[in-house]
């Protein structure tokens, strides 16, 4: 063993080799320790010393350090921070990146003593720990490499198996933890490479020993943070308004995520430039960054069986947070992913209690808006959503609208009757996409035939030409060539791309225009959400020729792309043992409950800007 110098004022026994034994080290750092409480800093000072921070240490001077922690280990009994701050500090400026594997087993073993032998110490060594999370800035570059890999490996090993001692010999270290973890985290103003190796660490813990602690805590504060920067990222100056309507074309048919290299001579000039605007986009860079380490994170629940229980965490943070922020254009795709992964769990779920959240007039009228608008766009873009559920919160919807309608005498008035046309723009928006394919199917085309939609459409209130035009004028065309009227060539709808009277039902925050499951913009995010998600240029309509559709799969297996949607669910439902009924879904509204009423003493939340689906920028 390393020879450890002390004064003459205490003799102690010298081995053979000319050091110490572990136990005489510990005595004597114990000694020196005590010491400094009567005035004699000498030994104390020289072992501070010993707690180098430069990080190429030679050998000997590795040798000594080790010794120094693992003899301090023992000692952790006497450190006082009245009178040994110097000794708290040195370690405090101690970084395991800095060193190799002897050097951070004897640092993790002193603060893990520490943590164990005083409470007074918890948090300190708690945060001592989480700042290991994110490594020195000047070892970043090297993390690509093999070493860098190795490096991070060995680190962020030992601090997480560091956090599992201390909260299996301290019980109420993970609540200490949890706090921590959330002020430590880094803004959404730090460099993206720090918030995203310090969010794959808040992950690992939340899939670790002590998830079941501080999970829910850290699911919280990583859609918090999402959700910051999400509304940092604005569109002013950066869309463009035209004049097409919301079904003529997406931007996704013309401008798709490609190499750079992209041949891109047929985007139209306006697309161009807010392509070229969105590029580079730092916020929206560490965004992208940041959902894909969530969706990685659902898919490794989902294969630990863990989906269905972080879906309630998550579930639980939408509601309360991300359904009625303002302009909230990305964050919502972690729901739909998660969703996508388990349809008939967290799918089916996700759309009731959206669906329960319009139907309670307990919610205020901008929250049951904003619910409504969630749960129209979810419809229909999720692939994985089967035809009966889709069919059911129809009817749902429909029940709802008829019974406002008959308790209503009154005359069209977009203000006061807002979560009426909400609902009503709801239920056009969906069938505008599903309308084929539930119409296919013999025993939904019945179902959809007997809803009260017509008197709807025509009551006083006129909702077709309170909501907004473009879908209006879809739904209706697509509802003549269906039959799903007996005369929709007398509905009276404003033919134009918006009105005043849309402008007013959707308030100050244009929720007629909100569409939040619109295409995902971030471009690595997208690639997760592409094969799950329906695209307008794929929906086969009422109107459309077979012959002109995209390519279906045959019956002997003939092309499909992941951009294709077919509702093969429509195709199951055929059999009787495939139907999904109103009571299996466990969905039964007390209409004598609801109501559509605006409750015009309640202060109004700022909501999610519009977003066209036709001029949303596809590509980052």
């Amino acid at each position: 063993m390393v020879k450890v110098q002390v004064s003459n004022k205490e003799e102690s026994p010298v081995m053979d080799n000319g050091g110490y034994s572990d136990s005489q080290l510990v005595r004597h750092f114990r000694s020196v320790l005590d010491a400094v409480t009567t005035g004699d800093r000498g030994n104390y000072d020289e072992l501070v010393s010993y707690l180098h921070l430069k990080r190429n240490l030679s050998p000997d001077e590795v040798a000594i350090l080790v010794t120094t922690l693992k003899a301090l280990s023992g000692a952790v009994s006497y450190i006082d921070s009245d009178h040994h701050a110097s000794l708290l500090y040195a370690v405090s400026r101690m970084s395991l990146w800095n060193y190799g594997t002897e050097v951070m087993d004897a640092l993790l073993e002193l603060i893990t003593s520490l943590a164990v032998s005083n409470g007074k110490y918890i948090d300190w060594c708690l945060e001592m720990l989480v700042k290991h999370f994110v490594p020195p800035f000047y070892i970043f570059d090297s993390l690509q490499t093999e070493n860098g890999i190795n490096k991070k490996n060995k680190v962020l090993s030992r601090v997480h198996a560091a956090l599992k001692e201390i909260a299996d010999l301290v019980p109420l270290a993970p609540l200490r933890l949890c706090p921590i973890v959330i002020q430590t985290m880094p803004s959404v103003f730090s460099n993206e490479r720090e918030i995203v190796i310090y969010v794959e660490n808040m992950l690992k813990l939340e899939s670790g020993a002590i998830g079941e602690t501080v999970g829910s805590t850290v699911l919280l504060a990583l859609v918090d943070r999402l959700l910051e920067l999400d509304v940092e990222i604005g569109w002013d100056g950066i869309l463009q308004e035209d004049t097409r309507g919301i079904f003529d074309m997406e931007l996704e048919d013309i401008i798709k995520f490609a190499d750079e290299d992209e041949n891109t001579h047929s985007m139209p000039q306006s697309e161009l430039l807010n392509r070229k605007n969105l590029q580079g986009n730092k916020v929206v860079e560490k965004l992208d960054n940041l959902v894909v380490l969530a969706l990685l994170h659902l898919e490794s629940c989902q294969s630990s069986g863990r989906l269905a229980e972080v879906f309630d965490i998550l579930l639980h943070s939408f509601q309360k947070t991300v359904l009625n922020a303002y302009k909230s254009k990305f964050t919502q795709f972690v729901m739909f992913y998660a969703c996508a992964l388990d349809p008939e769990g967290c799918g089916v779920k996700f759309a009731m209690v959206l669906a329960d959240m319009f139907g309670s007039d307990v919610n205020p009228p901008i929250t049951r808006m904003s619910a409504v608008a969630y749960l129209a766009s979810y419809l229909s873009r999720a692939k994985f959503l089967s035809a009966a559920l889709v069919t059911t919160i129809i009817q749902s919807l429909v029940d709802q609208c008829y019974a406002y309608c008959k308790l209503r005498d009154s005359d069209m008035n977009p203000r006061a009757h807002q979560v009426f046309y909400s609902g009503c723009q709801a239920i056009m928006y969906i069938m505008c996409f599903r309308m084929r394919s539930l119409m296919d199917v013999p025993r939904l085309r019945l179902q959809l035939l007997n809803m009260p939609m017509e008197a709807i459409w025509k009551h006083k209130l006129c909702p077709l030409k309170v909501c907004l035009p473009t879908v209006v004028v879809e739904f209706l065309r697509q509802a003549k060539a269906a039959k799903l009227f007996m005369a929709s060539e007398s509905f009276v709808f404003n033919d134009m791309l918006e009105s005043d009277l849309s402008k007013a039902f959707g308030g100050m925050d244009r929720l007629d225009m909100f569409f939040p499951f619109d295409p995902c913009l971030l471009k690595k995010s997208e690639s997760y959400i592409r094969p799950h998600f329906v695209r307008w240029s794929k929906v086969r309509t009422t109107y459309d020729d077979d012959d002109d559709n995209v390519s279906e799969v045959s019956e002997s297996g003939s092309e499909l792309t992941d951009d294709d949607f077919v509702d093969t669910n429509t195709k199951d439902m055929i059999d009787d043992d495939m139907m999904v009924t109103v009571e299996d879904l466990d969905f039964n509204p007390d209409l004598n409950k609801m109501s559509i009423t605006p409750k015009n003493s309640l202060k109004h939340l700022r909501m999610p800007a519009r977003i066209r689906p036709s001029t949303s920028p596809e590509s980052l």
